[in-house]
């Protein structure tokens, strides 16, 4: 089953977004949430991995996939799931040219 967010604009309309979208926000800066991770995921390559494995970008505050070196990678503490099926819409949607 698929999670919609609801989010308020600047003009206090209401727009839902699939979960796959609204994830991506977990990628860019995640080095606080991913400290206490065990389990990340890149939704580039598909690989899920333990977090002692990232490197980092950014100062150090946006974690890259070890595998194919995107900086597409959430972590378990975003609350969304670390499946394949799930990173593979997330692929699809942010990585379709």
């Amino acid at each position: 089953m698929q999670k919609i967010n609801f989010h308020k604009n600047d003009n206090t309309e209401q727009k839902c977004e699939p979960d796959y979208i609204t994830a991506h926000e977990y990628c860019m800066f995640n080095r606080r949430l991913l400290e206490h991770d065990k389990r990340c995921g890149c939704f580039h390559c598909l690989k899920v991995f333990d977090t002692k494995e990232l490197e980092w970008v950014d100062f150090g505050l946006t974690a890259l996939c070890p595998y194919c070196g995107i900086d597409a990678v959430i972590g378990e503490s975003a609350g969304y799931p670390l499946t394949e099926e799930f990173l593979q819409k997330m692929r699809d949607y942010w990585f379709s040219y």
